[in-house]
C-alpha cells in the first residue's frame, strides 16, 4: 500500500516485459512492433520506474520487426532516462539477440544460447519431382527478377547472387546495431558476426553478454530487496483466443518449430 500513500518512500518498481516467441508480422501471433507497441509504451510510461527488464526467449525471425521493436525500446529508454536490463532464458539468437542488444546490459543463464548474428533465406526445390511427375511449370513475368528463387524451377546462379546482395546490407545493419550497443565490451579479436552461437559463459567472455544472472536476484541486487516486479505481456490475438484460424495457426506452428529446432529446443 505504500505506493498509494503520499510523502512515504515508495519501493522501486521495475516493469518486466516478456519477449517470447518467433519475431514476425501478420496474424501469426508472434512478436511484432504493432503487437508490442502498447505493452512497451505502458511499461515505460506508467509512473517513473527504476528500470525496465526484458525477458527474452526467441530464436529470431523478421529483421525489420526486430529493428522496430528494439528502436521503440531504445527511444523510450532514452527519452525517459530509464535503464533497461535484458535476461535471456533458453535462447536469444538472430533477431532475439537484436532485441537483447536494446538493453543496457544482458544477463544469461549458464545454458542460454546466444548469438547467430547473421541472415538466412531458406526454401525448397521441387523441379526434379515435378519433372518425374510430368508436371510443367509455366511462368511469365514483366521484370526479369519477378520469379526470384522460384522453388518450382531449377536454382539459377543469378538468383543466388541477387539473394546474397539482399542479405548483405541486412547483415551489416545487424552488425552495426550490435557494435553500437555493445561497443568496447565486445572481444575485438573474435569472429562474432559469422552467425555462430555460444552458450552462457562463452557469450560473457566474448562480450555478447555481461554476466550470468537471473531476473529476481539480479534486480534485487541492483535495486534492493523491496523492488517490485510488474509483469507486462502480449495478449494473444482475438482470433486465436476464439479458436479460429486453426489451419493458419497450424502452418505457423510448423514454421516456428523449425526456427526453435535450430537450437535444439
Amino acid at each position: 500500500m505504500k505506493q498509494y500513500i503520499p510523502f512515504i518512500r515508495k519501493d522501486p518498481v521495475v516493469p518486466v516485459i516478456r519477449l517470447q516467441g518467433v519475431i514476425a508480422t501478420g496474424p501469426r501471433g508472434g512478436l511484432s512492433d504493432m503487437a508490442l507497441a502498447g505493452v512497451i509504451e505502458k511499461a515505460f510510461g506508467r509512473g517513473k520506474p527504476a528500470a525496465v527488464a526484458l525477458i527474452i526467449n526467441s530464436p529470431g525471425g523478421s529483421p525489420v520487426q526486430s529493428s522496430l521493436i528494439a528502436a521503440r525500446i531504445r527511444r523510450l529508454a532514452d527519452e525517459n532516462e530509464i535503464p533497461v536490463h535484458a535476461f535471456v532464458e533458453d535462447v536469444a539468437a538472430s533477431g532475439g539477440y537484436w532485441l537483447a542488444c536494446a538493453a543496457d546490459d544482458i544477463w544469461v543463464d549458464d545454458s542460454s544460447i546466444v548469438g547467430s548474428i547473421g541472415v538466412i533465406f531458406a526454401s525448397f526445390g521441387f523441379h526434379e519431382l515435378m519433372a518425374r511427375s510430368g508436371i510443367e511449370r509455366r511462368v511469365h513475368t514483366a521484370g526479369r527478377s519477378k520469379s526470384l528463387a522460384d522453388p518450382f524451377l531449377p536454382e539459377k546462379p543469378e538468383d543466388v547472387a541477387r539473394l546474397k546482395a539482399l542479405q548483405e546490407p541486412i547483415h551489416q545493419s545487424f552488425i552495426d546495431h550490435v557494435k553500437r550497443r555493445r561497443g568496447a565490451r565486445l572481444d575485438q579479436a573474435a569472429d562474432l558476426f559469422n552467425a555462430d552461437v555460444w552458450v552462457g559463459g562463452q557469450a560473457v567472455k566474448l562480450g555478447l553478454a555481461d554476466g550470468v544472472g537471473h531476473l529476481v536476484p539480479k534486480l534485487q541486487e541492483l535495486y534492493g530487496e523491496d523492488v517490485r516486479l510488474v509483469p507486462y505481456g502480449q495478449r494473444r490475438p482475438l482470433i486465436q483466443r476464439l479458436g479460429m484460424g486453426l489451419v493458419q495457426q497450424a502452418l505457423s506452428e510448423v514454421e516456428d518449430r523449425a526456427l526453435w529446432a535450430r537450437y535444439g529446443l
